[in-house]
């Protein structure tokens, strides 16, 4: 029994993320939530008492996978920086594999972290932008203390804003209907920009800009890039 719960209640948070993602968080209603997760309103009622929990729900997931991409990338034995480059493919991925990233990311913007948003909308239980930033920038900082990034040591804060701008950058472009192919490669033409200004020399050439074997490199394959 319990079993079968966790089942529904996760056909309803996957069925919420897929209607935020694609309606926003003020256009989609838990009619259509209940039935694209293929359950009865009372059945969501059980699970969830409102909107916002759904929304928080959604958001914690975002989050768990961000940081399961993040360990896997580092238990992988990626350096640093390698795994950077692999989580923002690993993003552009999951983009479109997942929409409880990009649901993540569009409940952010519409509900807002701070005070209550147009409409009464609540406050995201947690800022996706600020915890996608915090990933990057911690990567960032690691790859730094490594010595990996010694061509940006005297331009600390321009590289981290930089990349972090760039990083930031690949939810932008997901967010205009670009094929996942296409924001692939424009992921890796951006490594292959951004390498130069801060590894000196011919240690670029130990760190791969594309994606692994050019397969998608989402939830099943955080170490993209590696």
């Amino acid at each position: 029994m319990q079993e079968r719960s966790e089942r529904t209640r996760r056909r309803l948070v996957c069925a919420a993320a897929e209607m935020f993602h694609r309606n926003g968080y003020a256009n989609a209603t838990l009619d259509e939530i209940a039935g694209a997760a293929g359950v009865t309103k009372g059945a969501l009622y059980f699970h969830f008492a409102s909107k916002d929990e759904l929304a928080e729900a959604v958001q914690q997931r975002g989050h768990t996978l961000l940081h399961d991409a993040v360990r896997a990338l580092r238990e992988s034995g990626a350096s640093p920086l390698q795994a950077l480059i692999g989580i923002t493919h690993w993003l552009a991925a999951t983009l479109h594999e997942d929409p409880a990233i990009p649901a993540s990311f569009r409940i952010t913007k519409e509900c807002g972290a701070g005070p209550r948003g147009p409409a009464g909308a609540r406050p995201a239980v947690v800022d996706f932008h600020a915890a996608w930033i915090s990933a990057v920038c911690s990567l960032l900082r690691l790859a730094r203390d490594a010595g990996e990034l010694p061509a940006a040591e005297r331009g600390w804060e321009g590289a981290q804003a930089l990349v972090t701008a760039a990083a930031c950058g690949i939810e932008v472009m997901s967010g205009t209907g670009m094929p996942y192919r296409e924001l692939q490669r424009k992921v890796a033409a951006m490594w292959a920009l951004l390498l130069p200004s801060l590894v000196d020399g011919e240690r670029v050439r130990e760190y791969r800009a594309r994606a692994r074997g050019g397969a998608p490199a989402g939830a099943g394959s955080a170490a993209a890039g590696v």
